[in-house]
């Protein structure tokens, strides 16, 4: 398992890159937060977390005042959120929108309701790595549980290694589920920060034409300016 890093320390809050297969609560082991904590000596604050099988980017508030801030942000949709996946499936559609309202399924699991009352947003793009190999950049415009596991699994393109929502033999084969939040920007007390960090476990994240992808897309806002 890769190792917790701190990528950036700011007087109001902090970057880590979170190892993938790492509970965000603590359990019968300390949580992510509480081993952040014991690595810098501090509190801090949750302000919004990724599940489990989710690595990468992850922001802790260092106060309760900007850990308000941020919720501000949050809820605004002022923050962009930015994750690559990827899936042995061919989607029905290689880009464009997934909406629509969530609703628990069985054993926590969730899934799309044919309604749009209180829809999850998620905007994608995705190209193909190897044959039977499709990497997706997605930004999420609303933060609902499991909304990117279950929009690609609406797509018939679940993520490579998903226990949970993807064939559950197959899932099982895999070194790790494949999503990553790979990229952070927003504006905070008026400086503009953005942040990048690929993903360095799993097998299928480091083959050519996937280390390839991420060399040439450093700035993934960009597909998404249009």
């Amino acid at each position: 398992m890769q190792p917790l890093s701190v990528l950036f320390e700011h007087d109001d809050f902090v970057i880590i890159n979170k190892p993938a297969n790492t509970n965000f609560h603590s359990n019968k082991e300390p949580g992510i937060m509480v081993k952040t904590e014991q690595i810098l000596g501090r509190k801090l604050y949750s302000i919004h977390r990724l599940d489990k099988i989710t690595s990468g980017l992850l922001i802790f508030a260092t106060s309760s005042q900007s850990a308000a801030l941020f919720t501000e942000l949050f809820e605004k949709q002022c923050i962009e959120k930015y994750y690559v996946a990827i899936s042995l499936r061919k989607p029905k559609k290689k880009q464009g929108w997934i909406k629509g309202d969530m609703v628990p399924a069985r054993r926590g699991s969730y899934k799309f309701a044919a309604t749009s009352h209180n829809p999850a947003v998620t905007q994608f793009v995705s190209t193909s790595l190897r044959p039977n190999e499709r990497l997706f950049l997605l930004k999420p415009h609303t933060g609902k549980t499991h909304q990117i596991r279950v929009a690609l699994k609406s797509l018939g393109a679940p993520i490579a290694g998903d226990i949970r929502y993807a064939n559950a033999t197959d899932a099982a084969k895999e070194e790790r589920a494949y999503l990553h939040a790979y990229a952070l920007r927003f504006t905070f007390k008026a400086t503009c920060y953005q942040f990048t960090c690929k993903p360095e476990e799993g097998s299928r994240y480091k083959s050519v034409a996937c280390s390839q992808w991420f060399q040439k897309n450093t700035q993934p806002w960009d597909f998404f300016t249009q």
